[in-house]
C-alpha cells in the first residue's frame, strides 16, 4: 500500500491552563477558594496578600464595577435565610423543639455565647455522668457496672442494647453466673436512671418520658400525663383526643394541660451534651437598597486580595537578561491567579445583580412575591453559558435584609396561573405556609381545600402538588395538625 502525506485543517476547542484554572475557581465556594489561595501562597514566592478595606459596589451593566468605601461591617454572618425555623424532633408523631436551639448571633461576639452551650461543648455526656457517679455512695463493683452502662449510651442518652446483649460483652472481672450478672445490671441501670439529666438510660422514648414524669411532684396533671404516656402515647401522637378522653374520663381542659406537660419534656436528654458544630457562612455578595434600587455589593470579607511580591519581581527584572529560571514561570502563574480571582468575583457580581433585578419583588415583599426564574434567562442577560451560571450560583451566598440565601434559591420550578402566567414554587410554598399558619386548629385545612383556595387566587395547583410542597415545608398532614 502506497504511503502518502495529507494536510488537513480542523478546528477544536483547547482548554488552556489559564482557562482551566478560571473554570475551577468559579465553581469553588468561598472556603474552598481560600484553601486554594493558601496553597498557592505557600508554593509561589511571587504571590502575597494585599491588605485593604475597599469593597466593590456593582451598580449594573456588563462591566460596571466601581470601588467605594464600605460603609457597613460585612464580617462573618450566620445564615438566617429561608425557613430558618428551629428544627424539631419527631417520635411517634409528637414534636418537641430541639434542646438548645438558638437564633442568629454575631460570629465575632463572644460575649453573648450561652454559658450552658459552652459547658455542654466542653463536657461530654459520659464525663457528666461519671462525675456524678464518683460522688455516689456505691461500692466499687457497682460503680464499675454503672460506668459500663454509661459507655453503652448513645448520643441521645438512650441504652440502645438490651441488658441480655450487654451481659455477653461484659469484661471478665465483672462476669459470673448469668442470672446474677443480669440482676446486677438491672440494679446498675436503676442507679444510672437516677442520675442527671432525668430520662437518661431509657430504652425507649416512652420510658424516657416516664422517667422524667417520675421526677416531678405528684399532682393530677402529672398523674394524667403519666397515664397518657404509659398507655395512650400513640393516640396522643395521632391527635385522637376523643379516644383518650373516653379511656381516661378526663375533660378537654385536663387533657390540654397534660398534653402541654408531655410536650415540655425532653425526649433526647443526652443531646445537650453533644459537641457543638457551629458553621458560619460568609456571603459572597451583599444586597442593599440605595436610592430606591437594590444593588449588589461584593463582600470584602470573602474577597482575597493578592499582589505580586515586589522584592522577587525586582530581582527577576534585574535577571531578565540571564533568563530568570523558575521565577519567570511562577510570575506568570501569579498573574494568572490574580486575574482569574478578580474575574471570578466580577462574574459573581454580574450574575447576582441580574438575579436581584429580576427578583426585586422578593426583596420588597418576601417569598410570596418570588417570580419564576431559569438559568437560561440569566445566561441570556449576562451573555454567559448556562453551565457557567450553574457554577456561579452553586455554594455562593447572598446577604440581604431578609437573610442569607444561596444564589440557587432564586431559581425554581413554576406553576401555571389562570391568566396564562406562571407562579414560582417558592411563592406557592410561602402561601401554603401562610394558610396553614392562619388556619383554625380545630378545623385544619386539608390539601384539597388548600388547592381550592389557591385556585381562587388564580393559581392552578393539584392536591398532590400541595401535598408535595407541604411535606417539603415539614408541615404535618391535616390529622396531625388538629388541636384541642
Amino acid at each position: 500500500m502506497k504511503q502518502t502525506l495529507q494536510l488537513r485543517l480542523s478546528q477544536h476547542l483547547a482548554l488552556t491552563p489559564q482557562l482551566q484554572q478560571s473554570i475551577r475557581l468559579l465553581q469553588l465556594s468561598s472556603l474552598e477558594l481560600n484553601q486554594e489561595i493558601e496553597q498557592a501562597l505557600q508554593e509561589n514566592p511571587l504571590l502575597e496578600r494585599e491588605e485593604g478595606s475597599d469593597a466593590a459596589l456593582y451598580t449594573g451593566g456588563a462591566d460596571a464595577l466601581s470601588h467605594t468605601r464600605s460603609e457597613e461591617p460585612t464580617g462573618n454572618e450566620e445564615r438566617g435565610g429561608q425557613d430558618s425555623e428551629s428544627p424539631e424532633w419527631h417520635q411517634d408523631g409528637l414534636e418537641w423543639p430541639t434542646s438548645g436551639t438558638k437564633g442568629p448571633r454575631d460570629s465575632n461576639d463572644e460575649s453573648d455565647a450561652d454559658a450552658g452551650e459552652l459547658q455542654a461543648a466542653a463536657t461530654s455526656l459520659q464525663d457528666h455522668l461519671i462525675a456524678q457517679l464518683a460522688l455516689s455512695q456505691l461500692s466499687g463493683k457497682d460503680r464499675l457496672r454503672v460506668a459500663f452502662l454509661v459507655e453503652a449510651l448513645d448520643d441521645d442518652g438512650y441504652l440502645g442494647q438490651s441488658l441480655e446483649e450487654l451481659v455477653a460483652v461484659l469484661p471478665e472481672d465483672m462476669t459470673g453466673e448469668s442470672d446474677e450478672v443480669l440482676e446486677d445490671l438491672q440494679i446498675a441501670l436503676k442507679h444510672l436512671q437516677s442520675l442527671d439529666p432525668p430520662g437518661i438510660g431509657a430504652r425507649s422514648p416512652r420510658e424516657c418520658l416516664l422517667l422524667q414524669l417520675d421526677n416531678l411532684p405528684a399532682d393530677p396533671v402529672v398523674k394524667l400525663a403519666r397515664a397518657i404516656v404509659s398507655d395512650h402515647l400513640e393516640q396522643l401522637a395521632n391527635r385522637d383526643y376523643a379516644r383518650i378522653r373516653k379511656a381516661l374520663g378526663c375533660t378537654d381542659e385536663e387533657l390540654r394541660d397534660a398534653q402541654a406537660l408531655v410536650k415540655s419534656l425532653n425526649p433526647r436528654p443526652g443531646a445537650q451534651f453533644a459537641p457543638l458544630d457551629t458553621r458560619y457562612i460568609v456571603p459572597d455578595v451583599i444586597v442593599r437598597k440605595l436610592r430606591g434600587n437594590w444593588v449588589v455589593q461584593l463582600n470584602q470579607e470573602a474577597m482575597p486580595r493578592l499582589r505580586i511580591n515586589r522584592l522577587y519581581a525586582d530581582l527577576l527584572r534585574r535577571q531578565r537578561g540571564s533568563g530568570g529560571g523558575n521565577l519567570s514561570g511562577q510570575l506568570q502563574e501569579a498573574k494568572w491567579l490574580i486575574k482569574n480571582v478578580q474575574q471570578r468575583f466580577d462574574t459573581i457580581a454580574r450574575v447576582s445583580q441580574a438575579i436581584v433585578d429580576r427578583q426585586r419583588a422578593f426583596f420588597d415583599h418576601g417569598e410570596v412575591a418570588m417570580r419564576p426564574l431559569t438559568l437560561r434567562e440569566i445566561a441570556d442577560t449576562v451573555d454567559l453559558h448556562e453551565s457557567t451560571i450553574s457554577r456561579v450560583t452553586t455554594q455562593k451566598y447572598l446577604a440581604s435584609p431578609r437573610g442569607i440565601y444561596e444564589l440557587k434559591y432564586f431559581f425554581g420550578s413554576h406553576v401555571a396561573t389562570d391568566t396564562g402566567g406562571a407562579a414560582s414554587s417558592t411563592a406557592i410554598r410561602a402561601l401554603i405556609r401562610q394558610l396553614v399558619g392562619a388556619e383554625d386548629g380545630h378545623k385544619p385545612l386539608s390539601d384539597a381545600r388548600i388547592a381550592e383556595i389557591l385556585g381562587e387566587q388564580g393559581i392552578v395547583v393539584a392536591r398532590r402538588t400541595v401535598a408535595k410542597y407541604r411535606e417539603s415545608l415539614n408541615i404535618p398532614p391535616v390529622n396531625l395538625r388538629k388541636t384541642l
